[in-house]
């Protein structure tokens, strides 16, 4: 069953970058994706916890979000269903169909970096959108410095 989650993300996905870059559509039903939530890193373990939102005004049948971090993460990392690596840095969430001014189900992760900095940039953002224009690009592109302090950085 994972594996099929996975195949789902990473088909999204290809769908998604068929032209290159992140996926976004020019003359879909609008809809305005938006992510909130809060990471903090221990020991060069980061925890990621994040909501995603559909503003509307049409529902999201499938998207797709990217975590890229600023340093690489350990090989072997344990990652929720539907989640899975893309890249050295990169990580990709199925999200799933958002009706609009819906929220869908919250996604949390712990992932272990190489080393143990003392800060990593954290980026999230929308790579497949399933064919929808969202014209307001700021909220669905979050970027958070998270030190090496325990403390949680909101988005």
């Amino acid at each position: 069953m994972r594996g099929l989650r996975v195949l789902a993300v990473w088909g999204a996905v290809v769908v998604g970058l068929a032209g290159g870059g992140t996926a976004v559509a020019v003359g879909g039903p609008e809809a305005d994706l938006a992510y909130h939530g809060a990471a903090s890193m221990s020991g060069g373990r980061v925890d990621v916890r994040f909501t995603p939102r559909n503003h509307g005004p049409a529902a999201v049948p499938d998207a797709t979000v990217r975590l890229r971090w600023s340093e690489p993460l350990v090989d072997r990392q344990t990652l929720p269903d539907g989640c899975a690596r893309a890249e050295e840095r990169v990580v990709l969430c199925r999200v799933g169909a958002l009706a609009a001014d819906e929220v869908g189900e919250r996604v949390e992760m712990r992932v272990r970096l190489l080393g143990v900095p003392s800060e990593v940039l954290l980026e999230i953002d929308t790579v497949w959108n399933g064919g929808t224009v969202d014209r307001n690009r700021e909220n669905d592109r979050q970027r958070v410095l998270v030190l090496d302090s325990g403390d949680e950085y909101y988005f």
